[in-house]
């Protein structure tokens, strides 16, 4: 064993994990600014929620598919429900289980977050990053999510929101996103 090498590999793990708490937490304040009134892992649950077939919002299924615990979504439900945006319904599927249903409150609110996420808080975020390094940080990311075994059930398929963009609302959110992302 090169006693050297395996304590350099071990450094630069430990700096690896301590920049990407760090950056996670930079990133997440960065967000909340964009999202108002809205918090970026409110954002980011009524977004889980959204990717999730309207039978099966359970506590567990969203915290799933936000890598997190059902304690962390029953507080960021519980705050999504004191502001209207949530609903708490029995499931139809499991009488133990309860549901969470967007409001029409919750909905606006995501789409016009939405917009400005996209247009705006991304094209902030990513502005130094080539499509070539967004794919690799995005494959690298995949490959760190999945060191318990554990696939990322992600966020890849484009979801109907209704009441969204019109086409010339997304054409706009495009062109003031590429505006943003060029300086």
């Amino acid at each position: 064993m090169d006693f050297n090498k395996e304590l350099k590999i071990l450094h630069t793990m430990e700096q690896v994990f301590a920049t990407l708490i760090a950056a996670s937490n930079k990133v997440q304040m960065a967000g909340d600014m964009y999202c108002e009134p809205l918090t970026e892992r409110q954002y980011m649950t009524i977004l889980a929620i959204l990717h999730l077939p309207e039978d099966e919002t359970t506590f567990v299924n969203i915290a799933n598919k936000l890598g997190t615990s059902k304690q962390n979504i029953t507080q960021i439900i519980n705050s999504l429900q004191k502001k209207d945006f949530v609903t708490i319904v029995p499931s139809p599927k499991d009488k133990r289980a309860i549901n969470v249903r967007l409001t029409q409150a919750g909905l606006d609110t995501m789409v016009k977050c939405a917009k400005n996420v996209t247009a705006e808080f991304m094209a902030d975020l990513f502005k130094d990053f080539t499509q070539q390094e967004l794919d690799l940080l995005w494959k690298l990311l995949l490959k760190l999510y999945c060191f318990d075994g554990n696939k990322m059930d992600g966020y890849e398929e484009n979801v109907q929101i209704p009441n969204t963009f019109t086409a010339e609302e997304l054409y706009d959110v495009l062109e003031r996103f590429v505006k943003r992302r060029s300086g």
